[in-house]
């Protein structure tokens, strides 16, 4: 178990948290959640001792372990990726370092033989002489396989580091385990295998994801960061936002009819308050006037974008027809004869190994980059909006907020027109003349939204939208998706919003495409696909 007593934590006159005090029980998984600046990393790391909090304590069980995802991906560079792994149980690989040290020694002594069978006996209570195969199926599990288990980790990718790291922190069996964003640069099977292992997990986890389905899957309870407090909740994630939704709504209603009959005492008063006949009733009135209180709701720091699409039109019957595209970036053959035709009421998510193919199949449809042979055709009534995944290019200059989105709306609307649309955007008051260059992530992608809503368009096309919005962002454009009326074509790694919003899926392998309408979740559970995805794979090699 791990417990905050009256944790306190400012930067100056900005309070993270505010007298905390939480406990997290073994058996439970606490999903952490809070808008983007609420504190959640940093309150991760306030458990894991890396940062003080200004007050208070953090109290961890008698010889509990605590193991937490490492954030820096250079850290362990000169390490092999086994001792890596292994590094994530500190004292097991202190102890396999002495060990193997007094073993090489030239001149064995006899307290070297005394130390040696003291540091065997605990090597074995830790399970030591399993720790290497335990890593290497740790890493095996998330897609690392045996061949690199011996190179150093400055030798690997970007992603491959990052599954590295996730392994140190599983391994070993530790009693807390505290996880930032565990899924990120994981396929869905690696994701799959994550979620089974903790919901197997005994002990105690705390962890912050933007993935709503992992969180689903994974966690007991829900700590909502939010008035400068913790607040935990037993359920799910969408239990969670269900229940959350429904007290506010409750809470506004109430105060609604406390705010309906204050003014219809205070209008007897104002009318009959001078009438003799009626002085009793108006000072009676009076006095339940006095007692009527709203109750107060404080101002939280989650916001919910509005975000809603609107076409100008219906699509028609001819959207899209796609004939034997084929393109080669950099000597690689990223897209190979690929062929589809988009229907009237598609919500297609374009899947594959390679996130290379599916973005430049996205840019030759936007006209953002031609293919090497092949052709595609738009119908007479299409309009799409293109977000890309790459938009920085968007966002160069150094004019204000209000001037950009005017570039994208029409000719007839001014100042007081983009102050509103970017007001429900979360640009408001002074935020809207914030100057694009000094956006950060999220707020670019917010920005590359709006655009796509100013354009009406009748398909809309996505790649990888979801990065670097918070959880409410990702609601909100999650609810607007499953409601667009149209086409929508989505490149993805949130699941919640592919089995929300898809009807059909088009997988691009290297042997070839496999089209299925169906949702999402029957795509990946189908062993018909999964047959053919490896009979297509076997044809390219």
């Amino acid at each position: 178990m791990i417990s905050a007593t009256n944790v306190t934590l400012a930067y100056g006159k900005r309070v993270l948290f505010k007298e905390v005090n939480i406990k997290f029980a073994p058996g439970n998984c606490y999903g952490l959640i809070g808008a983007n600046g609420a504190g959640k990393s940093t309150f991760l790391k306030i458990l894991a001792g890396e940062i003080e909090s200004d007050s208070g304590t953090v109290s961890v069980g008698a010889r509990e372990r605590i193991a937490v995802l490492r954030q820096d991906h250079f850290a362990f560079d000169e390490q092999t990726v086994l001792d890596t792994v292994i590094m994530g149980h500190e004292e097991l690989y202190r102890i396999m370092i002495a060990r193997d040290a007094l073993y090489a020694k030239a001149d064995f002594t006899e307290a070297d033989g005394i130390e040696s069978s003291e540091l065997e006996v605990r090597f074995e209570e830790m399970n030591g002489y399993e720790a290497e195969s335990e890593a290497s199926v740790l890493l095996e599990k998330l897609l690392i396989p045996e061949a690199l288990n011996q190179k150093k980790m400055k030798e690997l990718e970007g992603g491959e580091k990052v599954r590295v790291l996730l392994a140190q922190a599983l391994f070993g069996n530790p009693d807390v385990l505290l996880l930032d964003e565990p899924t990120n640069n994981l396929d869905i099977k690696s994701i799959a295998w994550l979620e089974e292992f903790l919901f197997k997990f005994q002990n105690t986890v705390i962890v912050v994801s933007h993935d709503r389905h992992f969180m689903n899957q994974v966690c007991t309870h829900i700590a909502d960061i939010d008035f400068g407090q913790i607040s935990v909740y037993q359920g799910s994630y969408d239990f969670w936002y269900q229940a959350s939704q429904l007290r506010l709504r409750q809470k506004q209603a109430e105060n609604r009819k406390v705010t309906d009959r204050a003014n219809e005492l205070k209008a007897f008063i104002q009318r009959f308050g001078a009438n003799a006949s009626k002085s009793k009733q108006a000072t009676s009135r009076k006095k339940l006037l006095e007692k009527l209180t709203l109750e107060d709701m404080p101002v939280s720091s989650r916001k919910y974008p509005f975000i809603s699409f609107k076409p100008g039109r219906p699509c028609g019957n001819i959207i899209l027809k796609v004939d034997r595209l084929t393109k080669t970036i950099d000597g690689e053959k990223v897209l190979n004869n690929v062929c589809f035709t988009v229907n009237a009421g598609d919500k297609v998510a374009f899947m594959g190994v390679s996130s290379l193919a599916k973005t430049t199949l996205f840019q030759i449809l936007s006209g953002e980059m031609a293919p090497d042979s092949g052709t595609f055709s738009w119908g007479l009534t299409i309009t799409h909006a293109y977000f890309p995944k790459e938009h920085s290019a968007y966002f160069t200059g150094d004019q204000n907020l209000i001037n950009w989105l005017l570039q994208f709306a029409p000719p007839t609307e001014g100042e007081n027109f983009a102050r509103t649309f970017l007001g429900r955007m979360l640009f408001s008051g002074e935020e809207a003349l914030k100057k694009t260059n000094v956006l950060s992530g999220g707020e670019k992608v917010r920005c590359m939204l709006s655009r796509m809503m100013l354009s009406e368009a009748n398909v809309l096309m996505l790649d990888e939208p979801t990065n670097h919005l918070d959880l409410e962002a990702i609601t909100a454009l999650n609810n607007s998706l499953s409601d667009f009326p149209e086409v929508i074509l989505f490149i993805s790694q949130d699941h919640e919003c592919l089995s929300t919003v898809v009807n059909r899926v088009i997988e691009i392998t290297p042997g070839g495409v496999i089209d299925r309408r169906m949702t999402f979740d029957a795509y990946i559970a189908s062993k018909e696909v999964e047959e053919t995805r490896a009979l297509l794979i076997r044809k390219a090699a």
